[in-house]
């Protein structure tokens, strides 16, 4: 009853609230289906393409896990290749549908949510996404390649005489990520769609402490 409850909320932020260019603005859409208990730490680095802006982001990244659900948490600050520096925070929550023990294969849901002020003009984003990963067995490593296809809704506030409005596109993340004991190193590559006609990708980058009951938590 309660694991249907969870799905069904998940459910509800894929397809009513997932809708965003990123997670945070400039940052791909981490993800990590195989989930399980957890307390995980990370600096993370993104650099946008000339369309997204460019310029980089460094943020902070904390997310506890139990069992199928995880929770995370980031604050970041962009400075984008034009225009001043700004604050950016969001959160996700996942849900693992497939995956632990000794299922190789792990599927996710995923919803997050991001906000940020920008000359005085308040935005929001909400993303969501299907995660599917593999842990491939190599001795004193492990190794989590993933993709998370979805749907991204940015809200751009009003401004001026300009008023609020918001687009509903397609994106898609990718990434890979190393452990080695409680520490690791991770990668991604993100892919959106624009209401314009092109697109924009971004490249992360970032280092992490992975604590699991099976090291000492």
């Amino acid at each position: 009853m309660h694991r249907a409850a969870f799905i069904f909320v998940v459910i509800a932020l894929v397809g009513g609230a997932a809708r965003a260019r990123a997670q945070i603005p400039g940052m791909p859409v981490w993800n990590s289906p195989r989930g399980g208990s957890r307390l995980f730490f990370a600096a993370d680095a993104g650099y946008p393409d000339s369309i997204g802006g460019k310029g980089s982001v460094y943020a902070v990244r904390a997310a506890a896990g139990f069992s199928g659900l995880t929770v995370s948490a980031t604050a970041g600050s962009r400075s984008p290749s034009a225009g001043s520096s700004f604050g950016e925070y969001g959160g996700t929550v996942a849900y693992r549908l497939v995956g632990g023990s000794l299922i190789p294969v792990a599927v996710n849901l995923q919803g997050g949510a991001a906000f940020w002020s920008e000359s005085g003009r308040a935005d929001n984003r909400y993303t969501g996404a299907v995660g599917i990963s593999v842990d491939v067995p190599v001795p004193y490593v492990t190794l989590e390649p993933w993709v998370a296809p979805g749907v991204r809704l940015n809200r751009t506030g009003a401004s001026g005489t300009t008023p609020a409005h918001s687009d509903t596109e397609f994106g898609w993340a990718a990434g890979i990520t190393f452990g080695f004991g409680a520490f690791g190193v991770h990668t991604a590559y993100n892919y959106e769609k624009l209401p314009s006609g092109y697109h924009t990708s971004t490249l992360g980058i970032g280092v992490h402490v992975d604590i699991r009951p099976a090291l000492g938590l």
